[in-house]
């Protein structure tokens, strides 16, 4: 089996690639490494996969994994992406490349439009004329939006964005079900719950307040605190989508359309279990043995007050639960962070 996995430079794709390596697939990875946040990361996040140097539009061999390859370009360059499916002959792709970001999409809109509409299109047209078996990519939470009914279910409806970020990832959807239905493309989208672990994201809430209260800097905590979030480490979302690339759709099985045919499917990954905010921040107290000062604010702009996911389904096709708990997945993180940065 080969496996294309695009944002093998970002926090997820860095662990699923590493994972799959370990079992010895043969990976090509992709990614741009923009910088969104700290390049320097990304490039250690590679370095870990043997990949050490990152010419553009150039396919370089990992010193470390013989079955791993990486290219460095953007998905919205149709020619390169049509190129790459024509000569590798990928039996899966699973695109976690995105621009990422509730609040960023505010400042930038026209990167969400570059990399999550026109790049995910050239993912689908590459998959449409190269018979791939199954394509697997990142959908979101925040596609819930304004939702209120608890748990979120995939079967409910997500018509209410109130980010553009979520917006894109909802148009990944519908993009990924009119492919399924017009070329018979299997895909599954995955939304990911509030993902966290080693090698995170720095504009993540683990990385900020972890970074913030090293420091003596006060933490800025939005809705003054009222927040709850279904946190999932980020080894039970790599479990979850690994035991899902055998797993390709027959049939629709989204209550949204159950008419549909179209061979497509779409998971909740989280832990199933929200946690206060306020929790979460005094178990990085704990672990750091510091009390932070905390800015109590208003709730930002596209941000949601509280997310859980249903789960159940993606237990009944996978036999997985995710395991991690939060105390257990802030330690590693923050266990991590002090050996990465030194302190």
């Amino acid at each position: 089996m080969k496996i294309l996995i695009t944002g093998t430079a970002g926090f997820i794709g860095f662990h699923l690639a590493k994972k799959l390596l370990e079992q010895e697939v043969d990976v090509v990875g992709l990614d741009n490494i923009n910088d969104y946040y700290d390049v320097q990361l990304k490039k250690d996040r590679l370095k870990e996969t043997g990949i050490v140097s990152t010419p553009v539009n150039k396919i370089i061999k990992s010193e470390i994994y013989p079955n791993y390859r990486f290219i460095k370009t953007d998905l919205e360059n149709g020619e390169v992406v049509s190129s790459l499916f024509e000569s590798e002959k990928f039996d899966v792709v699973i695109n976690l490349a995105a621009q990422a970001g509730v609040r960023y999409s505010l400042e930038n809109p026209q990167s969400y439009m570059d990399s999550n509409i026109t790049g995910f299109l050239n993912i689908l047209e590459g998959c449409r004329h190269h018979k791939v078996k199954h394509l697997i990519y990142a959908s979101s939470s925040s596609v819930y939006g304004s939702n209120r009914q608890m748990p979120f279910k995939t079967t409910d409806r997500v018509d209410h964005p109130v980010s553009l970020y979520a917006a894109s990832k909802k148009t990944n959807e519908l993009m990924a079900h009119t492919y399924s239905h017009l070329f018979d493309i299997p895909t599954t989208g995955l939304r990911f719950f509030t993902v966290y672990g080693p090698w995170g994201r720095p504009d993540m809430a683990l990385f900020l307040f972890t970074k913030a209260m090293i420091e003596g800097h006060p933490i800025d905590v939005f809705n003054f605190g009222k927040m709850e979030r279904d946190f999932t480490y980020v080894d039970d979302i790599v479990e979850g989508v690994v035991r899902l690339i055998t797993k390709s759709p027959v049939v629709h099985n989204s209550g949204e359309s159950p008419n549909s045919k179209a061979p497509c499917q779409l998971f909740n990954i989280g832990y199933g279990s929200p946690v206060k905010l306020m929790d979460f921040i005094r178990e990085i107290e704990t672990n750091l043995g510091v009390s932070a000062e905390k800015n109590l604010m208003e709730i930002q702009p596209g941000d949601v007050p509280k997310t859980w996911a249903y789960v159940d389904d993606l237990f009944d096709l996978t036999g997985f639960r995710p395991k991690i708990s939060v105390p257990e997945g802030v330690k590693y993180f923050v266990d991590w962070y002090k050996d990465y940065y030194g302190v």
